[in-house]
């Protein structure tokens, strides 16, 4: 009997070890897709957004009187130098769908989205004179597309030019004059959302942001402020931030949900398949044992086999069909093999009842928890009490002594 549970073990062993190498393989293979495909994502979809407030200028000419020294003679130079003064931004009023449409490219998905963006931004000359005032809409990410970019002034539409960092319109504001600049386009982007009051530290006044979303796994990343009012709407969510007077260092933003990366959870679920071959190999053991059924170190060999080609499968399977499904079909491989060979060691009863629901609990069940994120572990561990507890009360009456002695009798 101790030889027969040290060959067990050296089975176990290797297998684990197996096991260690294909995860790291697929984490590595999950590396490299991300590093070589996310630049192509982002070339061909867009990058991830940070739009900025639209601000607004008029130009002052300042005379410069410029004093230089030459062979010991003073001259005076006097020369008109523009100078840009801001116009005071004195209320914004924004509106953004997000509309989240998740990509996959080999073993990664990416969070992408469309965004629509319109907004009013009211500016106010505090001069004496009417000024010519340059407004300026910059862009929030230098990778993507602007569909539908439009200008307006107090209703009007107004004619602009772009660059690369934005796009820019003038028009004339009389003194005193309060307008309302009306931009909006539609673009895409990557990962997250982010609007930026100002510098390091803004100062925002009369400020409204309101966003809708498609999706209602949202999250706020650090540095970004909460929404003054959430609430839910048709299949997704309805943000506000809303501030008479604000002045911050941090930003807005809004996270896109990732979907579950095929390639991390293909990998997490290798590294954790030793646990499910350690119940499994226990649970035949003692079963066997209580059973008087003979099973050979080999035979052990072919259900860590069985079990190994759930996860191999797994790895490659999941570059071409969606995780759940490529789940379903290993599992149903996995289990087949292991009842079709017990069916012919042991017998049907034995194969399709005892071990057939042991595998999938341990190598199914077990698996499936990864799916769960946050409650993986909870559930393994309540799992393996509930083992013990079975294991014990089913064995707790037996003389292992003499259970052991009549097995290596009939060896």
């Amino acid at each position: 009997m101790t030889k027969r549970i040290v060959a067990i073990v050296f089975i176990f062993i290797c297998t684990s070890v197996a096991w260690g190498i294909l995860g790291a393989t697929i984490f590595a293979r999950t590396q490299t897709s991300r590093n070589s495909l996310t630049g192509q994502v982002a070339s061909t979809w867009g990058t991830a957004h940070e739009q900025g407030p639209a601000t607004a200028f008029w130009d002052e000419w300042v005379s410069r009187t410029v004093e230089t020294v030459v062979d010991g003679k003073k001259t005076t130079r006097t020369s008109q130098e523009r100078v840009a003064r801001p116009v005071p931004l004195e209320s914004s009023r924004l509106n953004v769908d997000l509309d989240l449409e998740h990509r996959q490219k080999g073993l990664v998905w990416y969070s992408t989205y469309r965004v629509a963006l319109a907004g009013v931004y009211g500016f106010r000359n505090t001069t004496s004179e009417e000024q010519v005032v340059r407004f300026t809409l910059p862009f929030p990410a230098a990778k993507s597309i602007y569909d539908d970019l439009s200008f307006t002034l107090d209703g009007q539409p107004l004619a602009f030019t772009t660059q690369e960092a934005g796009a820019t319109a003038s028009a004339p504001v009389a003194a005193g004059q309060t307008v309302l600049l009306g931009v909006g386009y539609r673009s895409q982007g990557l990962g997250s959302w982010r609007y930026k009051l100002g510098g390091e530290v803004a100062q925002v006044r009369d400020f409204t942001l309101r966003v809708k979303t498609n999706f209602r796994g949202i999250d706020f990343a650090e540095n970004t402020l909460s929404p003054t009012v959430k609430r839910e709407a048709a299949g997704g969510w309805e943000l506000q931030w809303s501030y008479r007077n604000l002045v911050s260092g941090v930003q807005i933003g809004v996270t896109m949900p990732e979907k579950l990366q095929p390639g991390a959870l293909a990998g997490e679920i290798s590294f954790f398949a030793p646990v499910s071959l350690f119940f499994f190999f226990f649970l035949m053991l003692i079963l066997t044992t209580l059973r008087g059924i003979d099973l050979h170190p080999m035979n052990y060999f072919f259900l860590a086999a069985a079990f190994f080609a759930f996860h191999l499968l797994l790895a490659y399977l999941v570059d071409h069909i969606s995780i759940h499904w490529a789940f379903v079909i290993c599992s149903a491989v996995s289990v087949f093999l292991v009842i079709s060979y017990l069916r012919l060691v042991v017998g049907m009863r034995f194969a399709a009842v005892e071990a057939g629901i042991t595998q999938v609990v341990y190598l199914v069940l077990f698996s499936y928890a990864f799916f769960f994120q946050g409650f993986t572990g909870l559930a393994i561990t309540i799992g393996a009490i509930v083992t013990l507890f079975v294991v014990m009360q089913m064995t707790g009456r037996i003389r292992w002594g003499e259970r052991f002695s009549a097995v290596n009798a009939r060896a």
